[in-house]
């Protein structure tokens, strides 16, 4: 069972309308929890829409003023939100200093700052961060044990992923220098950090086509390139598997659950709600002596 401090990472109120709130803005073993987070999950998506939306000259000067109530509408309800979140907990100052309460303010300062500098609008972009709740919504426990592996590997590999491209870079130095010996300005490898970019897209190809070797010399050292390329990918995803593959998942936990509802699995006896749906789970059954 997670600990006391990362449930309530914030401080949760002991009673009265703040703790209410808290369980519902906070926490999503609720219903009302769920509802609420997923609610303002389809505003934040629809209030980026809108500022998408707003951004083509056409759509903008034949729905310019729907999308200014949108928008004004939005951050009325977002600032709301975000303000709600500061009473609601026993420590304001760490919720606003966290991600996600940094994030929330951003989401709404851009409308505000617009207000003085009307380019700002364009960077109320920012609130599609706010996605990343959906996590939290989605309450994708059983994906954490996942995530860790696959940091542990990347952990375990950055050394040898280093040495790799280390390597790479390499390759790519000495050929591209060798481009600009060879092609030389006049077919527009006019410095060597201009041939080494040229390598770097023929490496990884990309080739965007706005430098091409003319000479048959050339064409040679870039075809070797090009089919290098082939292995940019293939060796860190070689190794980054082969630490995967050492690192198992581990099995089902002793004491766990299903949720008769919507069958999510691996939950405690000392859940009362399920994480998935908010159902109600049934008691533990009583101790046997």
């Amino acid at each position: 069972m997670a600990s006391t401090s990362l449930l309530q990472p914030y401080g949760k109120p002991s009673a009265g309308w703040r703790n209410s709130a808290y369980t519902i803005i906070f926490e999503t073993d609720t219903r009302l929890g769920r509802l609420f987070d997923l609610g303002l999950i389809i505003a934040i998506a629809v209030s980026v829409a809108v500022v998408i939306l707003d951004s083509v000259a056409a759509l903008a000067q034949r729905y310019g003023t729907a999308f200014d109530w949108f928008e004004w509408g939005f951050t009325a309800l977002f600032t709301v939100e975000y303000l709600l979140r500061l009473a609601c907990v026993r420590q304001p100052l760490r919720y606003a200093t966290s991600v996600f309460g940094v994030i929330d303010l951003l989401a709404v300062l851009p409308s505000y700052v617009a207000i003085f500098i009307p380019d700002a609008y364009a960077l109320a972009d920012v609130r599609v961060l706010r996605l990343l709740r959906v996590f939290r919504v989605l309450k994708l426990v059983p994906y954490v044990n996942e995530y860790s592996v696959l940091l542990d590997a990347l952990r375990a590999s950055r050394r040898k992923i280093f040495v790799f491209l280390s390597f790479v870079m390499l390759v790519v130095l000495l050929l591209g220098t060798m481009m600009y010996v060879i092609e030389g300005p006049d077919h527009g490898f006019t410095s060597i950090p201009t041939a080494v970019y040229w390598a770097i897209t023929a490496v990884t190809t990309v080739g965007f086509g706005d430098l091409v070797p003319k000479t048959d010399l050339g064409r040679t050292i870039a075809s070797v390139m090009m089919l290098i390329g082939w292995g940019t990918l293939a060796v860190p995803t070689g190794i980054i598997s082969a630490e995967l593959t050492s690192r198992r998942l581990p099995a089902r936990m002793p004491g766990m659950r299903d949720c008769p509802q919507c069958h999510e699995s691996d939950l405690g006896w000392s859940d009362r709600y399920c994480r998935a749906c908010g159902a109600v789970l049934p008691p533990a059954p009583p101790a046997q002596s």
